[in-house]
């Protein structure tokens, strides 16, 4: 099958378009054969030598963990995910060959029935990056009405989730981004929006409850500069690996409390989240759409950092 696959680590350009094994069903797995795939800054990291790369075994290497297609093969003859059914979800790579192909195995809890109101080029941007933001602000921060929640990055894949997430819970939404995305956050669900080329949020914020962290020191020790404006006693839920060595010393420092994240491709959870994007309460926006040949420029453009919403790959056609 084809499938852009990695042959080391390093730049885009060891992005490849090769021929691999299509591979193979076993146990309770599904075959699924992919229409998109979502692109998410974990790729990139691990494309680098970072994120996820000490578990890989063997080059070449396929990555993407967010996929959206048909099924080929189902774990059993009635199983509810039978050949020819649309669905969606996340693998986790290394553990599994990656979405950036035609074809990928995947655990049949880990996918599920494709929202009929989606195309499966969104669809592929909604599994890595709403269940992350899921995790994170309704899961660790509690999502809840009259709490105040410093989301940073809310353009982002994982942000314009968190946004939407926390408002349907009813806190009262701060984000940060940048101009030109202000008006789309408010439309999302922020209460307030910060340019954060204008404006230093540990100036103008404090007796914030939870700050979810899509930053970390990575970028003007945004991570440790979000620990003044927090309450005594508030959370900070820091997402990207690797982002902030020193946040759980520092925390107990300020006397708040402190938590990485790592997200779990969890079927039931994505469910929930398929039910409020079709109701129209929770919406994925895609950026960008790239032929499958040419994933490292979407690397290219991840790695900028101005993404708003999601990138995805064309696979195949539907």
């Amino acid at each position: 099958m084809r499938a852009m696959a990695m042959t080391r680590a390093g730049g885009p350009d060891v992005l490849a378009l090769t021929d691999v094994d299509r591979p193979v069903r076993v146990n309770a797995e599904v075959l699924v054969r992919v229409v998109a795939a979502g692109v998410n800054p974990i790729d990139a990291k691990t494309r680098a030598g970072k994120g996820a790369f000490p578990g890989i075994g063997t080059f070449p290497t396929v990555l993407g963990n967010d996929f959206s297609g048909i099924v080929e093969e189902a774990p059993y003859e009635a199983h509810p995910l039978q050949p020819g059914t649309e669905v969606y979800g996340m693998g986790m790579v290394p553990r599994m060959s990656g979405a950036y192909a035609e074809y990928l195995t995947v655990n049949a809890l880990s996918v599920i029935r494709k929202p009929s109101t989606l195309s499966h080029v969104e669809a592929a941007g909604v599994p890595l990056a709403a269940l992350t933001a899921w995790g994170m602000v309704v899961e660790t921060a509690k999502a809840h009405e009259g709490q105040r929640m410093l989301i940073h990055a809310g353009a982002g894949g994982v942000g314009h989730f968190a946004v939407q997430f926390a408002a349907y819970f009813g806190a009262h939404v701060i984000a940060t981004g940048s101009a030109r995305n202000t008006s789309w956050l408010r439309e999302l669900g922020a209460a307030e929006v910060l340019d954060y080329t204008a404006v230093r949020f540990e100036e103008v914020l404090d007796e914030v409850d939870a700050v979810v962290d899509l930053i970390g020191n990575l970028v003007d020790d945004t991570g440790s500069r979000s620990l003044r404006v927090l309450r005594p006693g508030g959370v900070i839920v820091n997402g990207p690996t690797g982002s902030w060595p020193t946040m759980s010393t520092e925390a107990a420092t300020a006397g708040v409390r402190a938590t990485g994240f790592r997200v779990t491709p969890d079927g039931a959870t994505l469910a929930i989240i398929s039910r409020l994007l079709e109701s129209g309460d929770v919406k994925v926006y895609v950026d960008q759409v790239f032929d499958l040949e040419n994933a490292a420029d979407a690397h290219r453009v991840i790695e900028e950092g101005h993404t708003r919403g999601k990138l995805v790959l064309k696979v195949s056609d539907g």
